[in-house]
Parts: C-alpha cells; structure tokens; sequence
C-alpha cells in the first residue's frame, strides 16, 4: 500500500523514526514505554502513526510465539526473519483501522462545527457513529502502547558481541551495550568533549525504501511528493571486517516481504575527516538513510542558505534547489501567490541548500551526495537522513570549536578564492536606464565624493516589460540603442577607477520580435543541440513570467566551449571585469540530459554553471581579477564561484522574506563555506496590484544600507519594479546618505582584506554568527538574527523593525567600544543603545585595529 510523503511533512505510519522516546525491552524485542509528538504533527498524522505501531507491535509479538524462548542469536535471527511476514498481515488487518481513523479525525471536526447533544433521532446515531471510531482510535493507542516502537531494531546475525573496538586515525569506533538488544556505536576523537557520531542503542542506524517521487514545477519552485511502496526498517548485522583505517559492516535489511542486503563503511580521510558510505544490493531500493542520536538540548546551525530559521532543531530540512518562492510563508503574499502563479514558496525553499550542519555539541556531518535529501530533527533524541539513492556517501568532521569545524568542511569540499581589491573599496551601484541615466546618477555620486568600485548594468542587454516588472532580453550581446557609445562609458570609468559589470544567466530566450538584434543565441543553440530537452527531443522551454526560456545543458562539453566563447566576446569583451551569474535553480526533474539523469544532476546544475563562469575568467587571464557573483548553490559551489548574494528579498521588513530573512540566510551559508555573500540593498521583489501593494519604503532601504555596511560587498539593486521603489537617487537626502554609508563600508577595507584573506585560508565567513567565537556561552546559540560579528573584533546589531531607534543587544565577552558614543561596555552583558537612521548599532573590540579605522570614518562624518 503505498504512502504519500510530501517533502515537508514526511509521514510514514510505520516507519517513521522520530516518534517513540524511552523505550524497554520485551523478549529481545524494544517496546514503547511513552510517546512524544515531533513538532507540527496534527490529530490525523497521529492517529495513522499509532494504527502503524499497533500493527508493528502485533508483528513483533507473533514473531515471538513463532520463534519460541530460544536465547540463542540464532534463534532471534529467526523471529526476526518472521516479523516482516507477520507484519504485513497485520499490516492489512489495521490498513482498514487506518482509513477509519482517517475518517474519523474529519467527522470529528464536522461534529465540532455542528454541535449538539445526543438526545434525539439524527444525533444519537451521530453520536454512536463516532463512539465506535473513538473506539477504534483507543484501541490503536492501547494496543501501541505495549507494542514496539515504531523505529527498527538493531540484531547480530550470528556474530559475537562485542565487536573490538577499532582506532581509524584519530578516531576512536567503539561498540557499547550489554548485548545487540541495546548495541550502539560510539564515534570518539581527541578533539571533541562529546561523541562525533553515535548510534540509538538497540535501533537500526541503516534505513531502506522503494518509493516514487512526484514532482510539480512552477517557475522554478517545486513541490515533491515521495510515494513510498516499500519501507526497510529492522536491521541484522551479519558481518564486521575491520582493517587499518577503515571499518565495514555487513548485513541485511528486513522490508516487510522482502530484504536487501547493505554495506556500511568508515574510513579515514584526514586528521579531522572520517568518511562514510552507505550501499544497498539491491538496485530496486531507491531510498536510503541514517538514524543517529542527537541530544534533546543540542541546537542545529547550517544547510547553506535557510532564509527563515537559524537553529533547525525540530524540523525536518529538504535538501533540493529551487527558486525560494515570493512571500516564502508571509501572508497574505504566500496564499495569493500560490493561488495565481504556484510560486509563494515554503520556509524551507532555498536557492542554495547544502547537506551540512554543525551543531551545538561540536558534532558536524556533511553529505557527498546531489540527489534529493532531508534531515529530520523533529525527535528531539535522534537525526533521520534519507537520499534518493541506493547509496549514500558522506563526512563526518571532528574539532572542538565551530570554526575548526568549518575549517574541515571547507578543505574536504573546497574554499572560496581571494576576492580581487577592487570588488570592495567602494559601492558597487546597480542601476538601469541607459547611457545618458548612468552618467547623470555617477555625476551626483561624484559630486559627494562617493567611494565607487563599479557600476553594475544588468539592462545592458535591453529591457522588456513583463507581468512581473522589468525585465531583460536575455540574450547576451550589448543592446546598442539602450547604451550608445558604451565604449566610452566603460572608458571613462576606468579611468576614474570604476569597473563595469553586467549580468548574464544560463537560460536563453528567442529575440526574433526584439529590434536591433545581432545573434540570436536560442536559435543557435536549440539547433545545435546545447539546451536541455524534453522526453520527445524537443528544447524544454521553461515558464518564467510572462515568457518562456531554453536553458542550456551544463553536461554537453560542446555547449560549455560555445557559451564559453559567448562570455569572451560578448561579455568579457565588452569590457566587463563581472557579472551576475544568476539563477541556475530550475533544471526541471524529468529534463533528458546530454549526461546524466536530471535528478541526480539537478541539485549539481549550480555547481557546474559556476564552473563555466569560473573557466571564463580563467580562460580570459582574469582569474585573480574577474568577479561574479550567484544565488544559485550547492555543496561544492564555493570552490568555483567567486561571491554570493542572497536572490530575490520582498522590500519587506520580516523573517519570512524581508529584511530579517537577509540576515539568516548571509549566517547560515557562512556555516557552510559560502564565505562571501551579499544582499540586494533594499530587496528585490516588490508588489504593485491593486489588491497587493508591498514597495520598498525609504526608511527600510535606509536600515538595509546599514545591513549590508557591513557585509563583504556593498551593492544596490533597483527591483524589478524600479518606479515603485524608493531608491538611493530618489531624493538629495537619501543620496547623501547612501554615500555616507559607502564611505562607512569603505572606512574597514583593510580589515576586511585581512577577514578575505582568512576565508581563503580557513573558510571561515566574514560575517559571523556569536557563537563562531563563543561557543561555550549558552546565550551564543540562542540570538538569530538580531546581532552577528564581522570577523572576531566588530559587532553589529542592526535595527531590523520600522520606527526603532534604540537597539537591545548582548554583548559577548571582553570589553566593546560603542562606535558613536565611545562608550566602553564589559561583557558578557545585556546593553542598550541609541540607533537612529545613520548611526546604527555597531562596537568594536577595545584596541583592535579595525577600532581605529571607523572612529577615522566618525570623526570625518562628525566634522
């Protein structure tokens, strides 16, 4: 009987391993002592658990008649052989309890609503109606509550226990328990106070299913259902072959009727490195996972850019590349958005999702893997990883402070290069509109004396007017009737010390109806086979807004040599030192590949359409000096790219899609080597219908530009609807303060340099959750978005609510100089500040360098 699974509330009646806490034994056989609900589960995804664990618990105590008292592991292998029979039986007996429940949940809610006592006619049989169903929920409960617990158990298939303990490296493997009914495996390095990995004593640590996915797009966003037919949930260990640096086991799964047989190995790779891997037997079983233990107070930091939520513990994380969605959980946005176009999005919809965490207890873990994947902490005991695979590889990582931590991670998949001096000693001003625009807005800047490193041009390639706003031709040659005499632009630029960028993406759209064109790189590339296909050989035009795009085969060698010669004529021979390489999230599922199958390639695209931009620049001879920048990413991506920025924030102040989400999303993804990332100043998307008006507010791009003063680059975006937006030219006032704030972002160069230069040794972020630096105050842990560090000796707490202006703060320990003031503060302690527009809430540690170069830009501002 199959179940359905939507990517984000995972349930499996009799499966699922994140339900059951505190657990006995019962004839060699875990039972359920008492029950905790996972955050976010309703009445119905209850109900259908307890009728799964009622049928598991008849399984296991028929098993046990069959197999008799027999002590011997022999024996036990053979009940354990009969609980998959049994259990399916049962199965079929309680499917029909199942749909009961089901049933009942729904009539219970139309009682609710209806009311009324049972006296008379209607309302007595009503009434009886739902006593027999709450009848049969209480059964289920009762027969759950002395039955086994819903996860599987864990056997010997004839071996002895205990298996000797093994050293790999540094790393110390040790079995633990009295027996194989409460054996676990404990991971130990020097490094650690706490175990690197460890197994749930007496409960399989190997998963296994069959399932089939369903996946639906919409513009880049996708919803997956999983369908699963088949689920793996006792495991045998039959086999345990230990060798100088490496461990492997073997065994066998029992999947109701069937089994498979697995392999599971440690490995050492470094010093602070064990590698992992995971191989099912058989083919057919496309679902494979890990059950860990986790700690009940343990907090959860990383996956790349989570937008919404730092600490993860509690929820269940998709690993899939997607756009993020519009609203992303705000409402009423989301609800309209998905109700127009499929496209509100989820919490967890991200452009850049990595398969890596580090936790609160020093215990980090990172996937090979670029199939679909989730981590499920909603057990507060334990961490459930399952891929789309038959095998699954991986890392684990020992070190004994977070930093240690990213510094591993970093070397096992790759850091971010040196960024060039240029991209950050000044604004990189990002505007549209044409020659004549462009040098009246740089005259104003000029005039202020405004510290410029480039202007960014995104329309160069021409404008058209969508659904959704302005948006470009994208077909990458200059447009020479929006930017006349553009070699002289560029030239003039250059010689005050400005560089130009511009943008490109991988899709490309027919230009036949756009006047002026010169090539017409669909064509091109549709005829020579370069762009991703349909089933039937057919380009598979994809939706945007009010147009459809080809997007190219990042597998076909022979469309990487012809886009590589597109970005050395057309762009870098335009004169651009960078661009935007944007999007790179929308591979759809079923796409027919020149290589490989478009599920294991999709979460990959990101990565290797970096690897294009990055093999131009370096094919240019501009490797130390070229620049692009992508919201796009995967667990390799910071190897390739050069920087980051965040995609597409509402101009809105919240933590689903605002400004808010702007500071999770540039903390999180420094946890997983995306070093160098950026914000749009003042968001993206704005909204202008007339049931839905969202429009960037001049106070919330005031609060941004503060935000990102502080962040690696300091860039402006005009929005996809930019007369709608306020903007930094839209008044003298909101010009002189953008300026002030470029001389503000310029005043730390040097320490920033000296923060780069860092990354690209150890892979550690230039902005910097607390407890980077303080992992052993509890109060690190528990800040989001309200303040962060900028390397070790600055401290920001930007203002992130309309209409504030004083910031509460927790300063961490040592002595913090308030900027404005000069006030010096001793942490840790709480404190409390003046922030009015202009003079945001920042400190510095008391004698750092950095100190002196802001007071520099404050007395200059003062004066």
């Amino acid at each position: 009987m199959a179940v359905v699974v939507p990517v984000h509330s995972a349930v499996v009646c009799h499966s699922d391993t994140s339900v059951a806490s505190g657990t006995t034994t019962l004839g060699g056989i875990a039972t359920a002592r008492a029950l905790s609900w996972p955050r976010g589960l309703d009445a119905t995804d209850r109900s259908r658990r307890s009728v799964g664990w009622a049928y598991d618990a008849l399984a296991a105590r028929v098993a046990l008649l069959v197999g008799g008292k027999r002590s011997d592991r022999q024996s036990k292998a053979s009940v354990w052989a009969v609980v998959p029979l049994v259990r399916s039986l049962a199965g079929a007996v309680f499917a029909v309890l199942r749909h009961c429940v089901m049933l009942w949940n729904v009539a219970l809610q139309a009682r609710w609503a209806v009311g009324g006592a049972c006296t008379t006619g209607l309302s007595r049989v009503r009434c009886r109606v739902f006593g027999v169903w709450r009848s049969l929920v209480w059964v289920a409960f009762l027969v759950s509550a002395f039955g086994c617990a819903p996860e599987g158990r864990l056997g010997g298939g004839g071996i002895e226990f205990p298996p000797a303990p093994l050293q790999l490296g540094a790393f110390t493997v040790e079995w633990t328990g009295r027996g194989w009914s409460d054996a676990a495996i404990v991971v130990r390095h020097p490094a650690n106070a706490h175990p690197v990995w460890e197994t749930i004593p007496g409960r399989a640590f190997v998963t296994a299913g069959k399932g089939r996915e369903k996946v639906h797009e919409s513009r880049g966003l996708f919803l997956i259902e999983d369908r699963r037919t088949t689920q793996c949930s006792d495991q045998l260990v039959e086999e345990i072959v230990a060798s100088e640096g490496e461990l492997r086991v073997r065994g066998t799964l029992l999947c109701g009727a069937t089994t498979t047989g697995y392999v599971w190995s440690l490995k050492v790779e470094h010093d602070r490195v064990l590698r992992f891997e995971l191989l099912l037997e058989d083919p057919a079983f496309q679902r494979v996972g890990l059950v860990y233990r986790s700690d009940p107070g343990e907090r959860v930091f990383g996956f790349g850019e989570q937008f919404t939520y730092l600490d993860l513990k509690g929820r269940r994380v998709p690993i899939f590349v997607s756009e993020q969605g519009i609203g992303r959980g705000l409402q009423p946005v989301t609800a309209l958005l998905d109700l127009v176009a499929g496209a509100g999005g989820s919490w967890h919809t991200t452009y850049a999702p990595v398969p890596h965490y580090l936790t609160s207890r020093m215990r980090s873990l990172a996937l090979e893997n670029s199939e679909y994947a989730s981590f499920d902490f909603r057990a507060s005991d334990r961490v459930q990883v399952e891929v789309w695979s038959n095998q699954l590889r991986g890392r684990l990582y020992a070190g004994s402070t977070p930093l240690e931590l990213i510094e591993a991670h970093t070397g096992a998949f790759g850091r971010m290069r040196r960024l060039p001096e240029w991209v950050h000693r000044g604004a990189i001003v990002g505007m549209q509109g044409g020659t004549e625009r462009v040098r009246a807005v740089w005259e104003e800047l000029a005039a202020r004396q405004t510290p410029i490193a480039a202007f960014w041009l995104q329309d160069w390639v021409g404008q058209r007017a969508t659904t959704f706003g302005k948006q470009l031709w994208w077909n990458w040659e200059l447009d020479r009737d929006r930017y006349p005499q553009w070699e002289t632009l560029v030239a003039d630029l250059a010689a005050a010390g400005i560089r130009m960028m511009t943008y490109v993406n991988p899709f490309l759209v027919d230009v036949a109806e756009k006047p002026g064109h010169r090539r017409n790189l669909f064509r091109e590339a549709a005829q020579a086979g370069y762009l991703v296909r349909r089933a039937d050989g057919k380009p598979y035009m994809i939706r945007n807004t009010t147009f459809s795009a080809g997007l190219l085969d990042v597998t076909n060698p022979e469309a990487r040599e012809w886009f590589l010669q597109v970005l050395r004529d057309q762009v870098l021979g335009a004169g651009a030192s960078g661009w935007m390489a944007d999007f790179g999230e929308g591979l759809p599922y079923d796409a027919v590949l020149h290589a490989g199958e478009a599920p294991v390639v999709h979460n990959r695209y990101p990565e290797l359409w970096a690897e294009w931009n990055r093999e131009a620049i370096v094919r240019a001879g501009r490797e130390e000096d070229g620049v692009f920048f992508m919201r796009s990413g995967f667990t390799r991506s910071p190897a390739w790219s050069t920087l980051f920025w965040l995609g597409d924030q509402l101009v809105t102040w919240d933590q689903y899609d605002g400004l808010k989400s702007g500071v999770h999303g540039l903390l999180s993804s420094g946890l997983s080597g995306f070093a160098f990332n950026h914000s749009d100043i003042g968001g993206y998307t704005t909204i202008d219908h007339p049931l839905l008006r969202i429009r960037r507010s001049r106070e919330l791009l005031l609060r941004w530009m503060e935000f990102a003063a502080f962040q690696v680059v300091f860039r402006t975006h005009e929005g996809n609807l930019p007369e709608a937006n306020h903007q930094f030219y839209s008044d003298p006032e909101t010009l002189s303060r953008f300026s002030e704030y470029a001389k503000l972002f310029a005043s730390w160069k040097s320490y920033r340099t000296w923060l780069i230069d860092e990354a690209a040794r150890s892979g550690a972020p230039i902005v910097r959750p607390l407890f980077l630096h303080y992992p052993s105050d509890p109060r690190a842990w528990d800040l989001g978005s309200r303040e962060f560090l900028v390397g070790p000796d600055l401290f920001v707490a930007p203002v992130l609510d309309p209409g504030v202006e004083r910031v509460q703060a927790y300063l961490p320990q040592g002595r913090w100089v308030h900027l404005w003031s000069g006030t010096v503060f001793e942490g840790p302690r709480d404190v409390e500040v003046a922030a009015p527009i202009g003079k945001p809430a920042v400190f510095y540690r008391e004698g750092a360098p950095v100190g002196e170069q802001l007071v520099a830009y404050r007395n200059a501002v003062a004066n």
